[in-house]
């Protein structure tokens, strides 16, 4: 057993309980919310969240992994306010979501660059935030995140996921990418990964639950990966009962262990005036969609208790716990 961070300080992996591996407290373009949402951090906006933390909670979730980097937003406050209010354990990640060049803050920094450095200097960013604390507060990141989407490995991703493979390597902390299944980027990610040493069993490939190609999932799974079957709600890009057949295929198939769930949803948004047009928008895309409407449909598709707990309970705990202990056994063999 180890422990992982969260909003509220460190947890022990076996009390993370059933867990939700990719979802989203709050998603912004923080100019934008800066400048033009006076409700930003409104007790609407606070309450609201906790509110639907709270009703996950009460439904039998123990943990969600806040999967909020650079790119979507992240604003460590309004999450400080929304983690006390609620019971639920809160992972925040750090890391860059971005399919083609990275921030500004890095563009002419770096090794080769404008300023050159001889060290990329996205790293010394992501180890502050899991050794020391985000954004000047002593809560620290459990999970690291990158993308590589439609466009595929432009350079500013590839910078980007070279830098949080070597943030996983001096840290242990586990990885989680956002991908394109139709362009079978997931494999691109891995391949990657691995020429920076990462043990590709402590990454979950994001957004597999995309696709229903079967033999593309089993080849990510066959290198080890979690398979985040993590979009339920997201109704535009693949139907509910085609994302329950694949999995039902796929634990068939016995890869059960390789699968975990999830919504990639969030409680506010600046994406829509409202919360209630984003609702209205995407009704299925909400905290309990999972509970209420597709785990009856897994289980009437054959999918059995024990797997379904391995999706939430056991293979979420093993991310945290293998890349822990890996990550100790090698610095023990380093020293």
């Amino acid at each position: 057993m180890s422990m992982v961070e969260t909003l509220r300080g460190p947890v022990a992996t076996a009390g993370l309980g059933r867990v939700l591996i990719h979802e989203h407290v709050f998603l912004m373009d923080a100019e934008y919310t800066l400048n033009y949402r006076p409700d930003f951090l409104g007790e609407a906006m606070i309450a609201g969240a906790a509110r639907r933390l709270d009703a996950l909670k009460a439904a039998g979730y123990d943990s969600i992994v806040d999967l909020t980097v650079l790119g979507l937003g992240r604003h460590i406050g309004a999450l400080s306010a929304v983690a006390a209010r609620t019971t639920l354990n809160i992972i925040v990640s750090t890391g860059i979501y971005t399919f083609d060049a990275v921030p500004g803050p890095f563009r002419f920094h770096g090794p080769g660059l404008l300023h050159h450095t001889d060290i990329e200097p996205m790293i010394a960013h992501f180890l502050r935030d899991i050794r020391e604390g985000i954004a000047g507060t002593t809560i620290r990141a459990g999970e690291l995140k990158c993308a590589i989407d439609a466009p595929g490995l432009k350079p500013g991703v590839e910078r980007v996921m070279r830098a949080v493979a070597q943030a996983h390597r001096a840290t242990g902390t586990p990885i989680t990418v956002h991908t394109a299944p139709a362009e079978h980027t997931g494999l691109i990610a891995q391949r990657v990964l691995a020429e920076e040493g990462v043990d590709l069993a402590d990454v979950v490939i994001g957004h597999c639950g995309d696709t229903g190609d079967l033999d593309y999932l089993m080849r990510l799974a066959d290198r080890g990966s979690i398979l985040g079957m993590d979009r339920f709600g997201v109704d535009f890009a693949i139907t509910t009962a085609e994302r329950v057949a694949t999995i039902a295929a796929l634990v068939a198939r016995g890869y059960g262990d390789r699968l975990a769930l999830s919504h990639d949803c969030c409680c506010w948004s600046d994406f829509f005036p409202r919360i209630e047009d984003y609702h209205r928008a995407m009704p299925n895309h909400h905290l309990l969609h999972l509970h209420e409407d597709v785990l009856p449909a897994l289980r009437e598709a054959g999918v059995g208790e024990s797997a379904l707990d391995a999706m939430f309970i056991a293979n979420p705990r093993r991310h945290f716990e293998a890349a822990a202990a890996r990550f100790a056994a090698q610095s023990g063999a380093a020293a």
